[in-house]
């Protein structure tokens, strides 16, 4: 990008205290929604996201006219408004209505940029089918589609949550959790998959142990799953393509086979919405879990899970040209770098804390909590500046959810540092965004929900 894609910016009331450069997507796109309704004869754009199985989500929006002297920015947004549907809704097929110009753009982003490259190879896959961005006046109609899943707690039953450095399980017996453990590992960068297999099956050989029998095993793990397939997943990155293929696809059919039971496993976002939704009581929910990424999930108004991606880890949040890189997709601004234990590895020398830097990110973390105990000024900043982010993102999902509750939580927020998370996140989205701040409601869970209730939202999964 270049310095003529960016433009003045009203001074933030609530700037992070360690990111002077932050440019919050949420004011970015607010101001050039300004721009565009002061000015003449502004063009109208329509998207269309396909994602092959007959869903077709569309979203319509506005862009400077092609004369106006500031119409350089329409690409900008254009192009991070696209980053951010396809991250949240996905789709291998973007049909587009709009300004020639800008379209032909988008079409050459996505073939010769690398970020734009990673996104089509990712929809691809997650699709299986050849990503293309179509311009045509004639869109599709809207068909969107969702999912029962969840909110059986009868029998015995098993949920485990895969995280990056830790797998949860729960047992449970007619939604009571008669057992729960986490263990370590590190499944990031394993190319062997039998490592990952081995470690599932640990921790579900231990859950049966303090069952009389299994009835059902409900599991929840980072990366895009589709009918308990993992299309795309974070913990299996390091395992080559055939072997992808051939062992991690299959993985959950084989131990369902295995198990003999009804055996759902979905993205760890979803379970994290479907817990909030079902600890709360209401729909409408927005999980967001900092852990060793950003894990997003949505539970819609009806109170169904929905086809869409959620993958918000992905997805841009700073509009800075200078924001820090995703270190998978290679994009600037992506929420994973706000919103997770990277985000806490990037503050530390900002805040003026010096740590080995062979040091595992959640072991810094660890650090970074034992100070906040002590009340050290320098952590509390990294957490000031984790909220005050918060709330400039929970802004900016709101253009693109129907958000009523947020649910927060994930080892980021543990401790004395949740709160201040949360405070800060508060008091900046209050004081940008009153009119959205009054619509949703902020929850954080106890501390054993937040460590242990993936899993046990994840064991409802299946009925039996």
């Amino acid at each position: 990008m270049t310095n003529r894609s960016q433009f003045s910016l009203p001074a933030l009331l609530h700037p992070p205290p360690l990111d002077s450069s932050f440019q919050p997507a949420a004011v970015w796109n607010r101001s050039y929604a300004q721009l565009v309704r002061a000015s003449e004869s502004p063009s109208s754009v329509h998207f269309g996201l396909e994602q092959g199985n007959g869903t077709i989500l569309r979203h319509s929006t506005e862009v400077l006219s092609e004369q106006h002297p500031q119409a350089f920015l329409n690409f900008r947004y254009m192009e991070r408004l696209l980053k951010f549907l396809l991250w949240s809704k996905g789709g291998a097929r973007v049909y587009f209505n709009g300004p020639a110009g800008v379209g032909e753009a988008l079409k050459k982003y996505f073939s010769n940029t690398s970020t734009g490259r990673f996104d089509a190879a990712f929809m691809s896959r997650v699709y299986e089918h050849p990503f293309e961005v179509v311009l045509t006046s004639d869109i599709p109609p809207e068909q969107s589609s969702s999912q029962k899943l969840g909110r059986n707690l009868d029998g015995c039953r098993i949920g485990f949550d895969l995280g990056g450095s830790d797998r949860k399980v729960a047992a449970l017996v007619d939604g009571k959790v008669i057992y729960s453990e986490e263990s370590k590992w590190d499944p990031y960068h394993k190319k062997d998959p039998q490592y990952h297999r081995d470690g599932i099956m640990d921790s579900l050989s231990k859950a049966s142990n303090h069952l009389p029998r299994v009835g059902a095993i409900g599991g929840s793990s980072a990366g895009v799953y589709v009918n308990n397939q993992p299309r795309v997943a974070s913990l299996f990155r390091g395992v080559p393509d055939p072997l992808f293929d051939s062992k991690v696809k299959p993985l959950f059919r084989d131990l369902a086979y295995e198990w003999g039971v009804p055996f759902e496993v979905i993205n760890d976002g979803d379970v994290t919405a479907l817990a909030g939704s079902m600890t709360l009581g209401e729909n409408a929910v927005l999980g967001l879990a900092m852990g060793t990424s950003e894990a997003t999930g949505y539970v819609n108004a009806e109170g169904n899970v929905t086809t869409w991606l959620n993958e918000l880890a992905f997805a841009p949040v700073d509009f800075a040209e200078t924001a820090p890189a995703d270190e998978w997709s290679g994009d600037r601004g992506c929420g994973v770098q706000y919103f997770s234990q990277q985000a806490v590895d990037r503050l530390l020398h900002p805040a003026g804390i010096d740590l080995p830097s062979d040091l595992p990110p959640p072991e810094k973390l660890v650090e970074v909590q034992n100070l906040m105990k002590m009340d050290d000024p320098r952590a509390r900043r990294i957490y000031e500046t984790i909220g005050s982010y918060l709330g400039y993102g929970v802004a900016h999902y709101a253009d693109y959810y129907n958000l009523r509750h947020l649910l927060i939580l994930g080892r980021v927020t543990s401790g004395e540092g949740g709160a201040i998370i949360l405070s800060k996140a508060r008091k900046t989205l209050s004081a940008e965004f009153p009119e959205v701040a009054e619509k949703i409601a902020f929850h954080m869970p106890g501390e054993k929900d937040k460590r242990h209730g993936q899993a046990i939202a994840a064991a409802s999964l299946p009925s039996l």
